[in-house]
């Protein structure tokens, strides 16, 4: 492995931005300080003045698509196109085919990371309506979560017996992620418009089918179920400003027993991207009105909302060009998450100080992860270097998903990711990968 020296880089770290340079040596942090000098004629010299550095982005929901649909993506191509945007880490969820819902498939999971993931990573265990025992037996210093699905989304895991879903609650310690959407409330709403317009429904109707009251109705539910069992519960992807309500800001995250998460697209995107965008951009839960991007983006400064992450999902082109009820919901948004983050710093909306918080520390927090998130010395050498001067316009031609589009095509963006380290090691470098390099296993201090 070879040691590097970064010099001269702006690091921002824990609410403060200075100049500094940064040793990496061994895979981890060695040395933060003004003026290092190494004595080693194998040290690799950066000269990053001018540039930002950062702790590599922990994105605690994606959808690598591997086992079972690997013609959408796979670990090895979308943790790729991860590195190449600054998330040095992810964390999978369990809907894959087959799903992630034994301690056997769950392991092969990891087993496939191991050997094609260019980033670290962990998974989720998947609880069913019938899976308690074996939901029971996952290690909590080894897995990230357990995920629920409280909506239907893609591989149906829908969790909708309210016996069971309290046995889970009571039952484990280890955080609880839910998807929370009432599937109900979706299937009346979807019948009604079916029976207006057929299969090819407007897609802008998606934000009432996948409305604010199956939003609210679900995660209002089960912030009272964590509430009486003590369950540790994170509600992933708010979609609405109705919805931050239930979440508090008056004491540290580390204190927190419910947690909450908001995706880029939520953040980016409104109904009015509808006309353009079309089906490319159908989430489950759905884009809503602009009353509730600016919601989400005042509970996400005002830290009822701890985490941003990207929830990507690809698939084709093709499916996503059928009509409305055939068109599947997700798209792809690892690779340019970072760049449309920086982007709305720049249109003043958030600090980059605020975004490295709740982008690299507070994912690292709040799963427990061990030595990362951080540019301390010590850490794990997860690091990110940024052009700030830099204009990348997306097109076909620099997208790295197996899927081949983005939501973000023929958008330009202020910021190049220029450099990525995974443990010390230089994986990406101003668009050239090192192949050889593969990330680590995510472990956790429970």
């Amino acid at each position: 492995m070879k040691n590097t020296l970064i010099k001269n880089a702006t690091l921002i770290n824990e609410g403060i931005s200075f100049i500094s340079d940064l040793f990496i040596k061994e895979g981890l942090i060695h040395t933060i300080g003004e003026n290092l000098i190494v004595e080693d004629d194998t040290v690799e010299v950066i000269d990053a003045t001018g540039k930002i550095l950062i702790p590599g982005i922990i994105d605690d929901q994606v959808h690598f698509r591997e086992p079972g649909l690997t013609h959408k993506g796979n670990i090895a191509s979308e943790s790729r196109a991860a590195v190449a945007g600054g998330i040095t880490t992810f964390i999978e969820m369990p809907n894959t085919i087959p799903q992630a819902t034994t301690q056997e498939l769950l392991e092969d999971k990891f087993k496939t990371a191991s050997e094609t993931s260019f980033a670290n990573y962990s998974f989720m265990f998947g609880g069913t309506n019938d899976n308690l025992e074996e939901l029971l037996k996952t290690d909590p210093k080894k897995v990230a979560a357990i995920k629920l699905f409280l909506g239907s989304s893609t591989g149906n895991m829908l969790v909708d017996n309210e016996e069971v879903l309290k046995k889970i609650f009571s039952s484990t310690k280890m955080l609880i992620a839910v998807h929370c959407e009432d599937e109900g409330t979706i299937r009346e709403n979807l019948a009604k418009a079916k029976a207006q317009y057929g299969d090819d429904i407007p897609i802008e109707k998606h934000p009432e089918i996948r409305s604010e009251e199956a939003c609210y109705m679900s995660s209002s539910k089960a912030i009272a179920l964590a509430k009486e069992t003590g369950a540790r519960l994170h509600v992933f992807h708010l979609s609405t400003a109705k919805e931050t309500a239930l979440f508090r800001n008056d004491i540290p995250l580390e204190e927190k027993q419910i947690t909450a998460e908001v995706c880029t697209h939520h953040l980016w995107f409104d109904a009015s991207s509808y006309k353009e965008k079309g089906t490319l951009i159908k989430w489950n839960p759905a884009v809503k009105s602009k009353s509730d991007k600016e919601g989400l983006w005042k509970a996400l400064l005002d830290d009822r909302i701890d985490v941003i992450a990207t929830d990507h999902a690809p698939h084709t082109k093709e499916e996503k060009a059928q009509v409305y009820t055939k068109a599947p919901s997700g798209g792809p948004l690892v690779q340019h998450t970072l760049q449309a983050m920086i982007a709305c710093h720049t249109q003043g909306r958030i600090s980059l100080e605020k975004l490295v918080e709740k982008m690299c520390h507070n994912p690292a927090k709040l799963f427990n992860i061990e030595k990362r998130g951080f540019l301390k010395e010590g850490y794990y050498a997860d690091l990110v270097l940024v052009d700030m001067d830099a204009e990348y316009t997306v097109s076909k031609e620099n997208i790295l998903y197996k899927c081949g589009w983005s939501p973000f095509e023929g958008t330009t963006f202020n910021s190049v990711v220029s450099h990525t380290f995974v443990n010390g090691h230089l994986i990406y470098n101003e668009g050239k990968f090192n192949d050889n390099i593969k990330g680590k296993r995510l472990t956790f201090n429970r």
